[in-house]
């Protein structure tokens, strides 16, 4: 049901915008701000109600919804995806307005291709400026770029992979083991639907995944996976602009059939051999060929890391026990926060944890967390020196020691994130 504002008149002025909420009486400040921008030409939906609604004939004159969340509907993230994709379907805007979401969720709802964000309690006039700004006419395609070059090998992928990133925060936190291993788990797929599963349906596929290793200087993804190292990697990534699917894919080597690799490359380059725009149409080529896109950061940051980050879906941020990963993360945060950057995207990740057994270490972690204000979503455990003996015959753990403690929790983060990505492509679908 529309609420008052949006009830049938003798001539309603037809209705151009709706606010989507669980309860009728949340986000009071995001009404009041809708009243102010829009006037009597907006309603006001449930969640369920608005999938409903695009379908109506009343529906044909919406130009945008603002879709208003908070902690309690991340329980209902495939209903609200889908919210997005209908919208978007129906040539509807969406302007995501969010209290207290998790960055998974937010992730997975932006990436449903809401077009803006705003935080709620919302700041001074950011409601009028996001509408104002999905408003906008596109701009018209450029006709005068001079002569256009026919480019042999295509250009993108019909894909559109998630972008995973690693980044240790001091050496030896284990980012490249993670990148190598997650890649690694993430190309065998699901696990085989268990007895709840009602789907005799045949088991997806499994992914497409690239591994990018971005650090240019001390890249050892070659090494973790006995690959050689190519030219090819130098000349592409000195001239991106000449980049189509044929020359990307020439730099990739293949491990196993499962996973495709951008190896760094053989000589020790300077890492702003690659600017920020290289950097961007790498990692676009790679999504849009792959359903997962790996990236081993240099623990350097760089120009482009601020690429890498607003590109990345989800950003590990891999730390330890001690002292410099400790003052490392404060150094992160600040350079982050100073340029005004998502720091919200990184996950932290501890690796060689404590055991659940080792209570006083445990608090110890709890303490560190509290004192740098993040979260660490992820405990990893040492998995000694099975992990450095893998690396170094060149095999990922899951085939040179499946039963290690750390493949086990690489194994079980893959499958979160399969099952993510399995949830919203049944969403779309």
């Amino acid at each position: 049901a529309m609420t008052a504002s949006a009830t049938l008149q003798a001539e309603p002025s037809p209705i151009v915008a709706c606010t989507i909420r669980r309860e009728p009486d949340g986000f009071e400040l995001l009404i009041e701000d809708m009243e102010t921008a829009m006037g009597d030409k907006w309603g006001d939906l449930g969640f369920a109600e608005a999938l409903m609604f695009f379908n109506q004939p009343e529906a044909e004159t919406l130009e945008f919804i603002a879709m208003a969340i908070d902690a309690e509907d991340e329980e209902n993230l495939v209903l609200l995806g889908e919210v997005i994709t209908q919208a978007r379907a129906q040539g509807i805007k969406v302007i995501l307005i969010a209290e207290d979401v998790s960055p998974a969720a937010l992730h997975q709802l932006l990436r449903k291709g809401a077009d803006e964000f705003v935080p709620y309690p919302l700041p001074e006039n950011e409601l009028a400026a996001a509408i104002s700004r999905i408003q906008q006419p596109e701009p018209e395609p450029e006709h005068d770029a001079g002569p256009v070059v026919p480019r042999t090998g295509g250009g993108k992928g019909d894909r559109n992979g998630a972008v995973l990133v690693c980044h240790g925060l001091a050496g030896g936190t284990g980012a490249t083991t993670l990148a190598v291993n997650l890649a690694y788990e993430l190309a065998q797929g699901a696990p085989k639907p268990g007895r709840r599963a009602k789907r005799k349906a045949e088991p997806a596929p499994p992914p497409k995944v690239c591994l990018l290793d971005l650090d240019l200087q001390y890249g050892s993804i070659a090494t973790y996976l006995d690959l050689p190292r190519r030219e090819a990697v130098y000349e592409l990534l000195s001239d991106t602009e000449a980049m189509d699917a044929d020359v990307f894919k020439q730099a990739l080597m293949g491990f196993e059939e499962q996973i495709s690799v951008l190896t760094a490359p053989t000589e020790m380059l300077p890492l702003d051999l690659v600017s920020q725009e290289d950097i961007q149409r790498i990692i676009e080529m790679a999504r849009s060929h792959f359903d997962f896109v790996v990236v081993d950061m240099p623990k350097t940051v760089v120009q482009w890391t601020e690429t890498v980050l607003n590109e990345a879906q989800v950003y590990f941020a891999l730390i330890e026990m001690d002292m410099r990963s400790a003052q490392n993360i404060q150094r992160l945060k600040r350079a982050l926060q100073a340029e005004e950057l998502p720091v919200e995207k990184l996950r932290y990740v501890m690796n060689r944890a404590p055991k659940i057994t080792e209570l006083t270490a445990r608090q110890r972690v709890k303490r560190l967390a509290e004192t740098l204000d993040i979260t660490i979503e992820l405990q990893f455990p040492d998995g000694g020196r099975q992990v450095t003996q893998g690396a170094d015959h060149g095999v990922p753990l899951g085939s040179a020691a499946p039963k290690n403690p750390l493949r086990k929790e690489i194994q079980k983060l893959a499958h979160s994130l399969l099952e993510l990505d399995y949830a919203v492509e049944a969403a779309e679908a």
